[in-house]
């Protein structure tokens, strides 16, 4: 252990004087590296392997450790493992190839297929403010579109007929997605008997308006959800972000592929839908055990 603490002094010098990092950064390295280090005892850092540090992260995790924690310090060891390297103290840096833990994000409640319905079933779709409810929660549950895509549609992006809208996503990125039919009828009728009510005679762009004949807000809609939400008796979290894992998760349960759940939620990289491999884990287990001849 003497031999670690005298590498870790060198290190702080290195941190404060050569990369003339803040007593602050410093000060929060040389914390995740004493906890790290008093994980493996009197072991030299050359004998540390990279799947005993991710390990030793995971442990770390478990025990309440915020994601963010988390990722400080794995830059910690990574970063503690490049000066060992460049002063040839070990051969190689086995946290170098390590992610970070962005993809351990924990999956926020997620709304099953009957509390999606008791949620509309909260929504009195009778006057033209509750037909624009139903009918944003519909598509919002139907697409998986962010609610800034969801209010910023315009009524030329939705196709009724064909049965599809056209979203912008980050980047002003275009996709088209599939609507389902409950999401049309629901769209059909709010344009039939909702919106010409709450624009009048005004000449409003936005698909969804408030009764003061604009574009809903996201803060709006987040409230007109937070609502029903309350009304169903929903005893989660639930914001508009919610509906969109909903889609997608129910997606996945259901057979889809990652790759085009993937596209339609607007993912650049495939990494970032992979928050949902534990759902396709779940059904690969199933379809083994159902057609595998030696699963029984």
């Amino acid at each position: 252990m003497v031999v670690m603490e005298t590498l870790l002094r060198e290190f702080e010098d290195h941190l404060t004087l050569e990369r003339r990092h803040s007593p602050h950064t410093v000060a929060g390295y040389l914390r995740d590296l004493h906890l790290f280090t008093a994980e493996f005892g009197q072991r030299p850092p050359s004998a540390i392997t990279a799947r005993e540090i991710r390990t030793f992260l995971l442990a770390q995790r478990n025990r309440g450790l915020a994601t963010a924690s988390i990722a400080r310090a794995l830059s910690a060891i990574k970063s503690f493992y490049r000066f060992l390297v460049d002063e040839d103290r070990v051969r190689q840096n086995p946290a170098e190839n390590l992610e970070t833990p962005r993809s351990w994000r924990k999956l926020p409640d997620v709304l099953s297929p009957d509390e999606v319905d008791r949620l509309l079933a909260a929504v009195e779709a009778e006057g033209p403010r509750g037909l624009r409810d139903r009918a944003m929660i519909e598509v919002l549950y139907a697409t998986g579109v962010r609610v800034g895509e969801l209010v910023a549609l315009k009524v030329q992006d939705v196709d009724l007929t064909v049965g599809y809208l056209r979203s912008f996503g980050k980047g002003s990125k275009e996709r088209v997605v599939p609507l389902g039919q409950m999401a049309r009828d629901a769209v059909t009728e709010y344009l039939a008997a909702g919106r010409p009510q709450l624009v009048k005679n005004k000449s409003v762009h936005e698909l969804f308006v408030t009764r003061r004949a604009a574009g809903m807000s996201r803060q709006g809609f987040w409230k007109i959800l937070k609502a029903y939400v309350f009304k169903a008796g929903l005893n989660k979290k639930v914001s508009p972000h919610t509906l969109r894992h909903a889609f997608a998760t129910h997606l996945l349960e259901r057979g889809a592929d990652l790759r085009s759940v993937q596209e339609m939620l607007g993912h650049s990289d495939i990494s970032t839908t992979q928050i949902y491999t534990h759902i396709l884990a779940g059904r690969m287990r199933e379809i083994h055990a159902q057609f595998h001849p030696r699963a029984t």
